[in-house]
């Protein structure tokens, strides 16, 4: 068991409708909630009444978070309000609620939750919107292996970007894994669905056939089952039992000697489960459009076998014919064939019940793979403690100003000299400067030799490196230069070689190179700092990203103007306690506070220009020992190396 977790799962059907989904939602979270898991479950509001309340108990959240979690078992909130679609002979619900938005901020955002486990988040619907506003780990769940046109072909570009967010995926079939990959390739969980089992009435000896049918597919499987029962052999003995939500309004068009041995029932004859342990056969006629995979789930569990319908859903449940039989959708003449083989040999039919034993989970099972799910993710998360030590030591200290992003003219993007860089810092009272030029040291060695004649300056050695196809990573406190075009782990690698720090710098800006969120992922333990906001980033949605990914997993923020020009420099600075050395800034920075100064992107962008590409070669900077790069194209030349002061740390006092 991992320890115990504040989890919400959230479903986009309204709970008052039975679903697969729901079923997976209600039971799971029981079996959680049973081994000391907060569990809170948000669906869509059936009634008004039922948001009201929702709303109430999260607006009291507020004031007390531990007041919205049930003594016994999970706790339901049934957010937003619905209207009803004027089309159709009865008012339809909307399929999502109206308002929920608000709603589910509201409570994401009151109470601390560890993991937000959302089932079948395309858009539009209740898991998406939770997606969207949730600054938790996220684990996304797709049940049914039929494709949405609206998400994998009109708006694929904006699901990817929610998809993005999920720290784990999960499905409950392959035949699902395998739509998904089409549209969205990552790596999926298989978490098979349980069933709940009834002990048997009796084995059916001597009884005549006892079939099942729960009308829980679409209405034309129905059809094509009453179709099968008039060509069943008129010696057999059998009886039908037929379950639907409405027994009034589902009229069996049936011949009235048929019609003698078929039971119709609803929900008041009790649980599907109670009819699925009386019976021998259970049968699923579904073409397609609505398949009930958890009728045979049930019919494995309950000892009834399945005759069902070849759909490559439920081809996978039965071990491609295994553990039941099958029939070519819509084929009523082999379906009553198969149902009489089950009728005249009886050793068939205790044979195949005996090889369904085991092949579905218990829900227990289902939750040990949940928990595995979510200790795999909330392992990544860092220590939010820290050295207590080292931070308690630090706290004494005054407090300065530091900006941990920024370029000289030793960068090929950059024309800024280091001595008007170390200048400008100066003037604008910052206490310490990270130089992070591309693939280079050499201007931050020299800016650290010149800073000792600053007082009250200290200049950390850093370098902004392109790596292979993961994007950039700044290493903070190194010596030497790192090669460009190792990939991210070689690279982390070699920071860590030098004692430096690691740095993500905008990770989430498309329009830079950045590593994307699988890659994000595999590095997330060795991630020091994220920088959290960097000025040069040209939306907001991209910032908000990235601090979103710190909160989830508990990385030190970070910021930094990101300046080629001196004119950007300092218009984001982080006010923290004076340190002295890696260790001891990272302390320093878990407390820190992010200021943000208002710089016009484009007056910025604008300066670059005109001082790098805009100026005449022979105006710009030279830099001495020029060297070659790969491709045989011209690289600007590295500061003598001989300026480096031996055997000093770059995070040492100026």
């Amino acid at each position: 068991m991992t320890d115990p977790l504040t989890i919400v799962q959230v479903t986009p059907h309204s709970w008052k409708t039975r679903h697969e989904v729901n079923e997976f939602v209600r039971r799971s979270s029981e079996e959680l909630s049973d081994r000391g898991h907060r569990m809170l479950i948000a669906a869509p509001a059936a009634t008004r009444r039922a948001a009201r309340e929702a709303r109430a108990a999260i607006e009291a959240a507020r004031q007390r978070p531990a007041a919205l979690f049930g003594a016994r078992g999970p706790r339901l909130l049934e957010v937003g309000g619905r209207v009803a679609l004027p089309r159709g002979p009865r008012p339809r619900p909307a399929p999502i609620a109206v308002d929920a938005s608000r709603d589910l901020e509201t409570l994401l955002r009151t109470v601390e939750i560890d993991v937000v486990h959302v089932h079948e988040p395309f858009a539009p619907s209740l898991s998406s919107t939770a997606l969207r506003h949730s600054h938790s780990l996220n684990v996304g769940t797709f049940h049914e292996p039929s494709e949405r046109v609206l998400s994998t072909q009109v708006a694929r570009p904006l699901v990817e970007i929610f998809f993005g967010r999920l720290d784990a995926r999960a499905v409950t079939c392959m035949q699902t894994a395998e739509l998904l990959e089409r549209y969205f390739p990552g790596h999926y969980e298989l978490i098979r669905p349980g069933a709940d089992a009834r002990p048997r009435r009796s084995d059916g000896a001597g009884q005549p056939l006892r079939i099942l049918f729960c009308l829980a597919e679409e209405r034309g499987a129905l059809r094509i089952f009453l179709r099968a029962l008039r060509r069943l052999p008129p010696d057999l003995e059998w009886e039908a039992t037929v379950w639907t939500q409405s027994p009034s309004e589902t009229p069996l068009r049936i011949a009235r000697g048929l019609r003698e041995r078929i039971r119709l029932v609803g929900p008041a004859a009790g649980p599907q489960e109670d009819l699925v342990a009386g019976a021998d056969v259970l049968c699923a006629a579904s073409g397609g459009p609505a398949p009930a995979p958890q009728l045979i789930r049930m019919a494995l569990v309950g000892g009834a076998v399945p005759v069902v319908s070849r759909l490559p859903l439920y081809a996978e449940l039965l071990g491609d014919g295994e553990l039941g039989l099958m029939f070519v959708p819509g084929d009523a003449e082999t379906m009553a064939g198969q149902i009489a083989r089950l009728g005249t040999d009886r050793r068939l039919l205790a044979d195949m019940r005996r090889r369904a034993k085991g092949a579905v989970p218990s829900w227990a099972q289902v939750a040990d793979r949940l928990e595995e799910v979510y200790g795999q993710i909330t392992a990544r998360r860092h220590d939010p403690a820290g050295d207590r030590e080292a931070r308690s030591r630090i706290a004494r200290r005054k407090l300065i100003d530091v900006d941990l992003h920024m370029h000289t003219d030793h960068s090929p993007d950059c024309a800024t000299p280091v001595e008007v860089l170390l200048e400008t810092a100066r003037d604008r009272g910052l206490g310490a400067i990270a130089i992070t030029d591309h693939n280079e040291v050499s201007g931050a060695l020299e800016a650290r030799e010149m800073a000792q004649r600053i007082d009250g300056l200290q200049v950390i050695v850093a370098e902004e490196v392109k790596t292979a196809e993961q994007g950039e990573v700044i290493g903070l406190f190194i010596e030497k230069c790192i090669p460009r075009g190792m990939t991210m782990a070689e690279t982390i690698a070699e920071i860590r070689r030098q004692g430096g720090l690691v740095y993500v710098p905008h990770p989430f800006d498309r329009l830079h190179s950045v590593p994307d969120y699988e890659h994000l992922l595999e590095i997330v333990e060795e991630i020091d700092i994220l920088e959290v906001f960097n000025p040069r980033v040209a939306l907001t949605a991209f910032n908000e990203e990235a601090e979103r990914f710190a909160a989830k997993y508990r990385i030190v923020p970070g910021a930094g103007s990101d300046s080629h020009v001196a004119q950007g420099l300092g218009s984001v600075r982080m006010r923290i306690h004076d340190f002295d050395g890696p260790q001891e800034f990272l302390e320093a920075m878990r407390d820190a506070d992010i200021t943000r100064k208002h710089k016009n992107l484009i007056y910025v962008q604008a300066l670059k220009f005109l001082q790098t590409t805009g100026r005449p070669k022979a105006a710009r900077r030279k830099v001495a020992n020029a060297r070659p790069v790969r491709g045989g194209k011209p690289r600007r030349p590295a500061r003598a190396r001989s300026r480096r002061p031996s055997g000093s740390g770059s995070g040492g006092k100026s």
